[in-house]
């Protein structure tokens, strides 16, 4: 999968922030670090489906991203946490 490029919502950033602790620098760095992605679930709107995405920052934090996958190959953001210690162990299996 590519990414071509991240669509941020403010309420989405803030809301990252407030209750994740995580940035928007950190999600770009894990993008850039080659994650696995996986198939959530199918969207209501043809080709834009809720893909989850994990791996690590550059300062070795897992996070577990989700995002809809838009037609023109860019991430709408949706949510951003920490993996629990189950998804990184699911990760490394990988």
């Amino acid at each position: 999968m590519h990414i071509a490029g991240i669509i941020w919502l403010r309420a989405i950033v803030d809301k990252l922030i407030s209750k994740h602790s995580v940035l928007r620098e950190e999600v770009k760095e894990l993008f850039d670090n080659k994650p696995k992605f996986r198939l959530v679930e199918k969207g209501q709107r043809t080709g834009e489906n809720l893909y989850s995405a994990t791996g690590k920052t550059n300062d070795g934090r897992y996070l577990i991203v989700f995002f809809i996958y838009k037609k023109d190959q860019r991430a709408l953001i949706i949510s951003a946490r920490d993996m629990t210690s189950s998804e990184r162990k699911k990760h490394g299996k990988k």
